[in-house]
């Protein structure tokens, strides 16, 4: 998605008269390893017969309906995966996220009620995929983004967010948001 220069044109459902689209995240790639899992396996054991009985020519027909049945599977991860997303406006975030193939839940949270943003990345793997946790703390609750994209990258694009509509609010209202 593009930077909304234009206020008549709306970069997402639900974007406000005067809200400009700062970037879009998603969670990693590898959020979705149980439909990688649900992909392999059922080929994996469908490609056993094969290597039992290779005289059989029929049994080679089961590897492709079980990478056709682990298809279907992980369709249904990376659908979940894909539609679910982060927006982060000058006004505030927007949390999309997808449940089943009908349902959608959306949570916002104003760049003016968040106290403090922090990142953790668990170890060694974290470091070489690169993802990890972002917490982003309100005075109603955590916003906790697990499995984010370059946490660190994202954490430091939140943290110039919070600063600017810290700057970009008048004196007043920003102390008010948070008492």
């Amino acid at each position: 998605m593009k930077k909304n220069r234009d206020t008549s044109e709306k970069a997402f459902n639900g974007q406000r008269d005067g809200e400009e689209l700062l970037f879009v995240f998603r969670r990693h790639i590898l959020a979705m390893r149980k439909g990688f899992y649900l992909l392999l396996i059922p080929f994996a054991l469908a490609s056993v017969p094969p290597l039992l009985w290779p005289t059989n020519l029929e049994l080679f027909l089961l590897p492709i309906g079980g990478f056709a049945f682990g298809l279907v599977c992980f369709m249904y991860y990376f659908l979940m995966w894909r539609y679910t997303y982060f927006i982060v406006t000058n006004q505030r975030i927007r949390q999309v996220t997808q449940h089943g193939f009908f349902g959608t839940d959306v949570v916002e949270l104003s760049l003016a009620k968040i106290q403090n943003i922090s990142y953790n990345i668990p170890g060694f793997s974290g470091e070489i995929f690169g993802f990890g946790t972002i917490v982003i703390q309100t005075f109603v609750g955590d916003l906790v983004i697990r499995n984010a994209e370059h946490p660190a990258k994202i954490y430091n694009r939140l943290q110039d967010a919070v600063n600017q509509a810290a700057k970009s609010q008048p004196q007043g209202a920003y102390e008010e948001a948070i008492d």
